[in-house]
């Protein structure tokens, strides 16, 4: 009755086909011929197979050795195979790091992580997506992305999400508008104003709303559009009054006058990652990143006063 095979008779078999010899193949393998030869024998006793017959003194490899040989280098290969791809994730990790983020993040925070992190790892493929916050969702919870940043909601019992930063909302305008030397402007100074803000969905418009509503609070009108940058060049133009989360009013402030909004409208920034299985190596590095980021840059708006003209 044939008996499982071990390792060690497959691999002295391999060599041997490999070599022609058992001496030859003990040196491959950096042991005794004797030790070769007791392991194909038992080879054979487990297979119930004849491999080798011997002519004029050299072995010869029958039919089912060669069948058998083929079947034995395919698992080889596929070893090599394993080695090679461990070779590249232990330097790079998987190699692809894919990133999604809500466009203000985009535009305010990715820039500056992605720099330090690429000069570390210049072989590694970034793919940065930005899209809103339940496509952010979706994707992470399908596969989609390594690693997501977000100031909206994106709580799901499968995802693994933490609050990395947490500043205030911010009023953006142009540098000659009425209101542009208050260093605060209160939600009470937004009554009788244009407004522009984001979709009517969105977290932070509603964080607004509700300010304004509780303070009896009604602009003259809004205009609604579904990003951030919008908002801000618009407001550099002079059509009204942003509110927008500090991080992208950072990347325009050279062309507006940015100040905090009073009472405070917290924004906070989540990092998320799948709950189904644990990060890459270099989605960790990023992650460190974007968190030592925030450890040690504050967003404009949250410096008072700053960002005249």
């Amino acid at each position: 009755m044939s008996r499982p095979l071990n390792f060690r008779q497959i691999e002295a078999f391999r060599a041997v086909m490999l070599t022609g010899t058992t001496t030859a193949a003990a040196a491959m393998l950096h042991t005794t011929q004797p030790s070769v030869s007791r392991l194909l024998a038992q080879m054979q006793a487990a297979t119930e197979l004849k491999l080798f017959d011997i002519q004029k003194g050299r072995l010869r490899p029958t039919q089912e050795a060669r069948r058998l040989f083929d079947t034995v280098q395919n698992h080889f290969q596929g070893l090599a195979r394993i080695e090679q791809d461990v070779a590249v994730l232990r330097k790079s990790g998987t190699g692809v790091l894919r990133i999604g983020c809500t466009p203000s993040l985009g535009l305010g925070v990715m820039p500056k992580v992605i720099r330090p992190f690429t000069e570390r790892h210049p072989d590694v493929h970034i793919s940065l997506q930005t899209v809103g916050g339940h496509q952010l969702r979706e994707g992470l919870l399908h596969g989609l992305y390594d690693l997501v940043l977000t100031t909206s909601e994106i709580d799901h019992p499968h995802l693994d999400v933490n609050v990395v930063h947490e500043s205030g909302a911010v009023c953006v305008m142009h540098p000659e508008h009425a209101l542009a030397a208050r260093d605060t402007l209160r939600v009470r100074d937004l009554r009788g104003q244009f407004l522009i803000l984001l979709n009517a969905d969105d977290a932070l418009h509603l964080a607004v709303q509700r300010l304004m509503q509780k303070a009896g609070v009604e602009p003259s009108a809004t205009i609604e559009t579904t990003y951030s940058g919008t908002i801000c060049t618009m407001a550099a133009e002079g059509a009204g009054i942003g509110i927008v989360n500090p991080y992208v009013a950072a990347v325009f402030g050279h062309g507006l006058r940015v100040v905090p909004l009073a009472p405070r409208c917290p924004v906070e920034v989540r990092m998320a990652f799948s709950g189904h299985s644990a990060p890459s190596e270099i989605a960790e590095e990023f992650a460190a990143l974007l968190a030592a980021h925030f450890r040690v840059r504050s967003p404009l708006a949250e410096k008072a006063g700053r960002g005249r003209g």
